[in-house]
């Protein structure tokens, strides 16, 4: 007989996962399960659905070339330029240089890296001035 054709197959194999990993492994989840954890599991729910309502409510949709957009999303700049070389970058790296240089990381490696205290002093280089 194979063990597709054997009917304990599924004991066999819980048996042999108790064995290796512990009792714990096996049992119904629901065995753990009481009133209070019930009604706190519900608290929690409630509190993360008002949230996401909340956050839905704040965000007031616009119609938008036969769409509905976000009023923040057509209000945001776009800091995908860099302003010292004009280039676009998707790049995540540029990301980060952007936000605390305002500088793309090519910019960073030319013009800031080893000199932050000028660049924070207000220099840049000449094709900006």
């Amino acid at each position: 007989m194979s063990d597709k054709d054997d009917p304990n197959i599924v004991v066999k194999i819980e048996k042999a996962i108790a064995q290796k990993y512990g009792d714990k492994t096996i049992q119904n989840p629901k065995s753990n399960w009481d009133e209070e954890k019930e009604k706190q599991y519900l608290q929690d729910l409630k509190k993360f659905y008002k949230k996401i309502n909340k956050k839905e409510d704040a965000t007031e949709k616009k119609q938008h070339k036969g769409f509905l957009v976000s009023e923040t999303f057509l209000n945001k700049k776009s800091t995908r330029t860099c302003p010292v070389c004009n280039h676009y970058s998707f790049k995540t790296k540029d990301d980060v240089y952007m936000n605390k240089f305002e500088c793309c990381f090519e910019c960073y490696v030319k013009y800031v890296e080893d000199r932050e205290d000028r660049w924070f002093s207000g220099w840049r280089p000449e094709t900006l001035r």
